[in-house]
């Protein structure tokens, strides 16, 4: 049988004595009734509005330490007047973010309290883990750094096709976007091609392995034969400027290519994958590593965890990776050729021979006749 509503416990008295000058009860007083609410095995209307007019007083005047403390117990739970997540809400910064990333349904009267203040509550509605996915999109495509990392460490939500896109070509130059990235579980590494250098050494493998068996599936442009002398002879004279200039000539890039990576650390990984798809053997690689740049030269590790990289990333790959991380296709061709189509393939055009040219054409020779002999010969 339900308690009779005339059973139901009366908190007025305990709104009078929070008010008495002496002590300062209410934060105490909030926090014992909030416990008690959650916890009662009934919450008839009765108990509902007492709670919510104790409640309701108390949270305007409460320190902020206490407000958020409620909030985090208050929001994600059903049952919680919508009156007492507004005024929750109503405190602004993190208690009003809690509010509105955990409350199970978010009301008008919640929303509009949450923008009172005329704060922008995107990134807070971002970490929420009912997002439908043209919200997602819709969120996605503001470019706004909060809400892009907002959503990457919601992980309850199912990041999809454009909004993937979206952040990861963002998180090029924004390492914690970038962490947050490579940090879901949900993502194919080949997706997570351009965040390539900020990725550690078991996700780089996966992502190599990704974008090698698709560059596997085509031919890779043939690189300078003499392109491993070129760079040597830069690198023994220590002439870095002109090695960065040969090697960006060799694959269609601007000489400043190295500065892309928003962490200078990372840029010898970057030159390394350069090194690979302009085709240099292992050999003229370690050289360059042990020439080019004293300071890299002088660490056995530095030099060693280089020349693992090398060996791990196919030539192809390395084209593929080298134009995610800089957001550049690299030119199929150099020089301004074309790419060989071959006469016989079946979308080939034939050249067609002029009405002249036709005309002039020669005829098949005639075999030579043989001279019949008689038999009196």
């Amino acid at each position: 049988m339900s308690p009779s509503l005339d059973d139901a416990p009366d908190f007025s008295g305990l709104i009078e004595l929070s008010r008495l000058g002496d002590l300062d009860l209410k934060p105490v007083i909030l926090r014992v009734q909030t416990d008690l609410f959650l916890t009662a095995s009934v919450r008839d209307r009765k108990t509902v509005e007492a709670f919510e007019s104790l409640a309701g007083g108390l949270i305007p005047t409460v320190d902020d330490e206490t407000a958020e403390i409620v909030a985090r117990k208050l929001a994600p739970f059903p049952a919680t007047p919508q009156s007492v997540l507004a005024a929750l809400a109503a405190r602004g910064g993190e208690i009003r973010d809690l509010i509105i990333a955990q409350a199970p349904d978010l009301s008008a009267r919640v929303i509009e309290a949450a923008l009172a203040d005329g704060s922008d509550i995107a990134a807070a509605i971002a970490r929420r883990a009912d997002l439908s996915r043209s919200l997602i999109e819709e969120m996605a495509s503001r470019d706004v750094a909060a809400i892009d990392l907002a959503l990457a460490e919601n992980w309850q939500l199912a990041l999809q096709g454009t909004t993937i896109a979206l952040l990861v070509g963002r998180a090029r130059t924004k390492p914690d976007l970038a962490q947050a990235l490579l940090a879901r579980p949900d993502l194919a590494p080949g997706d997570l091609a351009p965040l390539f250098l900020f990725a550690d050494e078991e996700l780089r493998e996966a992502i190599g392995r990704a974008v090698g068996s698709r560059a596997a599936l085509r031919p890779s442009p043939p690189m300078p034969r003499e392109a491993g002398a070129v760079l040597t002879g830069f690198s023994g004279r220590n002439d870095v400027a002109g090695f960065v200039a040969a090697l960006a000539e060799m694959l269609g890039l601007q000489r400043n290519f190295l500065g892309a990576t928003p962490d200078p650390s990372q840029r010898y990984e970057l030159l390394t994958l350069a090194l690979r798809a302009a085709g240099l053997h292992e050999e003229e690689a370690v050289y360059v590593f042990l020439t080019l740049n004293e300071t890299v030269a002088r660490s056995v590790d530095r030099v060693y965890d280089l020349v693992k990289l090398f060996r791990t990333i196919p030539s192809g790959a390395a084209r593929d990776l080298l134009s995610a991380v800089l957001d550049k296709p690299l030119p199929e061709r150099l020089n301004g050729g074309t790419a060989h189509q071959p006469y016989t393939a079946p979308d080939a055009v034939r050249p067609r021979m002029a009405p002249a040219a036709a005309e002039r054409a020669p005829l098949r020779p005639a075999l030579p006749g043989r001279v019949r002999q008689s038999a009196s010969n």
